[in-house]
């Protein structure tokens, strides 16, 4: 249960959950232990009464006329007990079950938490139905452990030692004999939990798998239907399934053979317990009504003890859902605040040597690459596909640490800037646009929250997206779908576009963000942009080149590494490169 004690943490949080829970359930075990001793002097009351009717005869009247209120009185008083054992049965599960649900709520918040502060390259390595299974699947799962399991296991302490003590108070010969089978019971519990961790961890691994496949084939539906690849995965996922049904199965054998073996040990346990009462009854050791009452400690052991079989699956499963959990929360994100300098941003950038290689490919993205941008300055980036542009704006942002170099942001190491802070002061507009499933008006005010009407709608227009969005029913209070489905390509750039800008950046970044517009919209948002950007520091990566003749610097990279640098003109003048890739374009669009 190693991987278990990292719960320690939220059970010490709800400590009066779990004292108050063990109190409850020592009353209702021992209200419980008092209704087979009323059981048995009830027994004992009727056969005594009974012998001594036939000894002295039954002149005075029946015998329910003569004893009819005395045992009334038991039944009365068995009732009794009965009712308090309610009432804190009630209480013991208001106690550790909700203590449970508490736990499983702050769980839940403390990886999700988590999830938000890994870095770029975790998610890289992890697939999101993966993720989403150790939220859901292995949270619930340690949750029964930490509710039912515990329960029935504190419920099965208590019985077995208020239990064990009233046997051995009425017959320590009796109860030996009573509890023979429960050695064999304990060695048995051990071997097939082991079992039951192993196939348990196997059953996890393999669900995570489904959900990673389900959730990838939802995401790209339209990409499997358009290249009708629906049988193929329902095939893929058909195996997939079939995998974790025999895994689920061969855990199920194994639990379909632990309850019986145990049914059959307590099952055995009564057996011993009337042949053994039986003698010592005509020994005149114990009474008739002392086998009543161990018959029914027996049966109050039975289901606490095959219950055992299912705690220990529990637990197991429990063990092996808190490993997947554990390996997550133990991971520490590769980008940690060295220090929380959180001074406003000006927006000069320096790349010192700067190179970079990642670490699951090993590609080598950036060899030594030097350059400045002065507050206010626009540069350009262009170089043909995978030469190591959109990786300058993730090093900017600090999804990366770099390998080699320095990268300053207004004279001052970038490290030494709060995370938090830096990341507000950059407005991003990715290559691979995201957006919420929720309205374009939350959508482009995402980054700064609430925002009047006005505001969304001006910055729409200056992107060239208002009038698109008013020609929907809902306008702005359009839902736009998972990842911004129901819009195209362009709608969503612009609306990307708009979501930087609107929270008035002293840096920005856009890379490749005009690539899904026409050329008319481009030279209108690009007007605007000429206007917008200026004394913003601006970072655009572009393929395209037509636009780039009033940028203060242009760098072209290629494998990692500037080849060229330099104003427009001046690089069409080194008629390198960058004067071919003009060229080019040009004549497409020509022809």
């Amino acid at each position: 249960m190693k991987h278990l004690f990292a719960l320690n943490k939220y059970l010490s949080k709800y400590k009066w959950h779990i004292l108050l829970g063990i109190v409850f359930v020592s009353i209702y075990r021992f209200c419980s232990i008092l209704i087979p001793q009323t059981i048995r002097d009830a027994l004992d009351f009727v056969f005594a009464k009974v012998e001594e009717n036939k000894t002295v005869g039954n002149a005075a009247g029946s015998f329910t006329e003569l004893y009819g209120s005395d045992i009334l009185y038991y039944s009365v008083k068995m009732i009794g007990f009965a009712l308090v054992m309610g009432v804190f049965m009630y209480l013991m599960r208001q106690t550790i079950i909700v203590m449970s649900r508490l736990i499983e709520y702050d769980l839940r918040k403390e990886i999700y938490g988590h999830y938000q502060k890994l870095d770029s390259a975790f998610y890289k390595r992890n697939k999101t139905g993966d993720l989403m299974s150790r939220i859901t699947e292995d949270v619930s799962k340690v949750r029964m452990y930490l509710g039912p399991a515990l329960l029935y296991g504190i419920n099965l302490i208590a019985l077995f030692v208020i239990v064990i003590i009233a046997m051995f108070k009425v017959s320590p010969t009796l109860s030996f004999y009573t509890l023979i089978p429960l050695p064999f019971l304990s060695i048995s519990i051990y071997y097939v939990s082991r079992i039951i961790n192993k196939k348990s961890e196997a059953i996890q691994i393999q669900l995570a798998k489904l959900t990673s496949i389900s959730q990838e084939v939802y995401s790209g539906i339209r990409v499997v239907k358009s290249y009708v690849k629906t049988n193929e995965f329902l095939t893929f996922f058909d195996n997939e399934s079939e995998t974790f049904k025999q895994k689920s199965l061969d855990l199920a054998r194994v639990n379909a053979l632990f309850f019986p073996l145990m049914i059959l040990l307590i099952g055995l346990s009564t057996l011993l317990t009337i042949y053994m009462g039986g003698i010592l009854v005509s020994r005149g050791e114990i009474t008739n009504g002392n086998i009543a009452e161990f018959i029914i400690y027996v049966n109050y052991l039975t289901w606490p003890f095959t219950s055992i079989g299912w705690i220990a699956s529990l637990i197991q499963q429990a063990e092996a859902s808190q490993k997947r959990i554990n390996e997550f929360l133990e991971t520490e994100p590769a980008m940690q605040n060295q220090e929380q300098l959180n001074i406003p941003l000006k927006g000069k950038i320096v790349f010192e040597n700067v190179s970079f290689t990642y670490k699951d490919s090993g590609i080598k993205a950036l060899d030594n690459i030097s350059f400045k941008v002065e507050e206010g300055q626009k540069l350009a980036i262009v170089g043909l596909t995978a030469s190591g542009k959109s990786t300058i704006a993730d090093l900017l942002l600090r999804t990366y640490n770099i390998d080699q170099g320095q990268i300053l942001v207004d004279d001052i190491p970038i490290e030494q800037h709060a995370l938090s802070h830096l990341r507000k002061s950059i407005g991003y507009v990715p290559q691979d646009v995201f957006l919420f499933s929720d309205t374009i008006q939350n959508n482009i005010s995402f980054g700064v929250g609430e925002m009047s009407s006005s505001d969304i709608e001006q910055i729409a227009k200056h992107v060239a997206v208002h009038d698109d969005i008013i020609g929907f029913p809902e306008k702005y209070q359009t839902i736009v779908g998972e990842r911004g489905v129901s819009l195209s390509g362009g709608q969503k750039q612009r609306i990307s576009i708009a979501r930087a800008l609107i929270k008035d950046p002293a840096i920005v970044i856009l890379d490749d963000s005009l690539s899904a517009v026409d050329t008319k919209t481009e030279q209108k948002i690009n007007n605007y942009l000429e206007n917008e950007l200026k004394g913003r520091t601006s970072i655009v990566i572009t393929h395209r080149l037509s636009s780039l003749h009033s940028y203060d610097h242009i760098i072209v990279l290629d494998e990692g590494k500037i080849i060229e640098e330099g104003s427009h003109q001046q690089l069409i003048a080194l008629n390198g490169q960058y004067a071919d890739m003009l060229d080019k374009q040009k004549y497409e669009y020509t022809t």
